[in-house]
């Protein structure tokens, strides 16, 4: 513990140059697979979906490599070191949002649509105003997603490197979207998929390593982990085992979690990034062998980040943890560095920053694939575009998107990642779900309804986030500090109460879907919809339609 608490007040942790080495050679290994395995990248469906060749078990352990992101190991570790029990319903969260998505809509999806989400909305809907409105929701979701990323990338390196400077670490956040940029330029979505095959082994096999280590210091008895935490903790310690540290406080604190509830429950099923991966695949049989993998991988980890983050309050300390740089995020390297020294230090954060840049390409290729395939291959070229320029305005699209995320990630740099995760997911709730559901099962369902229901929950979303805690307003009653993104807590012009706005935009994103359609004059088509529905239920004429 001394050990500990000493390495949190100075700079860094561990030996900087082990740390750099480690991580060095992580990005050399993935550069060299994704410049092998570029030269294979000859068509879109090789760019955008790695040319549907990869097995079941590959898209599962990629899967698992996508959605267990810097928010799962970083972010929720260090949720359940400070709050336990609250913590820990961050996992629970993301664990059942992922059944969700696989239950209801993941294989559907994938029989019907080609690349995006909007090739599956404008099937049975009006093209033009559909793809727009889908690319500019997937945009949204995954720049807030980005956001959690870069501040991981921010707050880690703060950690290892003794960067604590806004400055230097802005830099850092600088030189990992310059990496991510690289991966998905070179590689596409066939090298992206080897970089999370690759992230994900790593970061279950290093999150195994670290939970039998935790457990054999305590006689493997995660009772006995639980109670050093809550006699580390001192006065009130008792609280990391029971509901309400954090969400218990007030009725508004309740409230709150609600809504996150709700948004991490349902968000996953909108989230593009993951509902991607399904077409990576080359029949509705592999994706459903993905399904099973991804069930394994993901629900094994989401185990042991119990384990790793009562072990970092019972080993490191809440208060050890909030004293290091990049805060609650620091939970798992800190405990990394009490377990095994600076070795298993370097390897640990090798393995965050591999999951930090597995992610943030997964979601720039779903970017680039959606403006350059549905904003600018289909609306403003009207679909005559040859695949290679449209793979070329999408190389181009990453770019943008890296440095957006870049300064996005800047003004993110110290919120706690699980969190700013839960936004992207009560975006994706309320903007995508909704359509996506009425899509697939209502035969009324129109272009109306659907752009009613994109917009309303898109633009609630956003209006709400901006107007909350989260942006403006926040402050920490112990020292006067500002919990908020924008960091002067003289600052304030919050009006919306929540945290997460899911509690109000997703029901009103249905509603808004049920009152544009009922308003709109326009026909329904109940043959396209037939056709639909044959083909996400049983696949067929799907392989015919991607192979376009």
């Amino acid at each position: 513990m001394n050990t500990i608490a000493m390495a949190a007040e100075a700079t860094n942790v561990g030996n900087i140059w082990i740390n750099i080495g480690i991580f060095g050679a992580f990005v050399l290994v993935t550069l060299v697979v994704v410049f092998r395995v570029s030269r294979q990248n000859k068509s879109a469906a090789d760019f955008y979906a790695g040319g549907r060749n990869f097995t079941g078990t590959q898209n599962g352990t990629a899967i698992a490599g996508d959605y267990l992101s810097a928010a799962s190991f970083l972010g929720i570790a260090g949720a359940i070191a400070i709050n336990g029990y609250d913590g820990f319903l961050y996992s629970i969260g993301f664990l059942v949002a992922w059944l969700v998505a696989l239950l209801l809509v993941a294989e559907l999806l994938r029989n019907t649509g080609k690349f995006t989400m909007a090739d599956v909305l404008s099937f049975r809907l009006k093209q033009r105003p559909i793809r727009l409105a889908a690319a500019i929701s997937t945009l949204a979701v995954v720049f807030f997603y980005l956001l959690a990323q870069m501040a991981g990338a921010g707050g880690l390196v703060a950690l290892l490197l003794g960067v604590t400077d806004p400055v230097g670490q802005g830099v850092v956040i600088a030189v990992v979207g310059a990496l991510m940029i690289l991966y998905v330029l070179v590689g596409g979505m066939k090298g992206t998929t080897w970089v999370q095959i690759i992230k994900a082994t790593l970061l279950i096999a290093g999150a195994a390593v670290m939970t039998v280590w935790v457990l054999a210091s305590f006689g493997f008895s995660i009772t006995a982990v639980m109670q050093e935490a809550v006699s580390v903790a001192g006065e009130g310690g008792e609280a990391l085992l029971e509901p309400g540290k954090k969400y218990g406080v007030s009725g508004i604190t309740q409230l709150d979690f609600l809504s996150l509830a709700l948004a991490l429950v349902l968000g996953t099923a909108g989230l593009p990034h993951v509902l991607m991966r399904f077409y990576t695949v080359p029949s509705a049989k592999e994706a459903r062998k993905s399904v099973v993998v991804a069930i394994w991988l993901i629900g094994i980890f989401y185990l042991f980040t119990l384990v790793l983050g009562y072990g970092a309050a019972a080993l490191v300390g809440p208060e050890a943890i909030l004293a290091a740089p990049g805060g609650a995020n620091s939970a798992a390297p800190l405990l990394a560095f009490e377990l095994g020294g600076e070795i298993l230090l370097g390897i640990i954060a090798a393995v965050a920053f591999a999951t930090i840049l597995a992610v943030v390409a997964g979601l720039t290729i779903t970017a680039a694939a959606s403006f350059s395939h549905d904003i600018y291959a289909s609306i403003i070229k009207k679909g005559q575009v040859a695949p290679d320029g449209e793979v070329k305005v999408a190389r181009w699209t990453v770019v943008v998107i890296g440095i957006v995320a870049i300064i996005g990630g800047i003004f993110a740099n110290g919120q706690n990642i699980a969190f700013l995760v839960a936004l992207a997911f009560c975006v994706a709730a309320s903007a995508n779900l909704p359509t996506i559901i009425y899509s697939l099962f209502w035969k009324r369902f129109n272009t109306s309804g659907a752009l009613w229901s994109i917009y309303g929950g898109l633009s609630s979303t956003i209006l709400l986030i901006i107007f909350s805690p989260v942006v403006s307003g926040k402050v920490d009653p112990a020292t006067g500090a500002s919990l908020s993104m924008i960091k002067d807590p003289s600052i304030d012009f919050h009006w919306f109460p929540l945290d997460n706005p899911g509690i109000v935009t997703i029901p009103l994103a249905f509603v808004l879907g049920i009152v544009g359609t009922y308003l709109s004059k326009e026909r329904s088509h109940p043959e396209k919809y037939a056709e639909m529905e044959v083909r996400s239920l049983t696949g067929a004429g799907a392989e015919k339609a991607t192979a376009h």
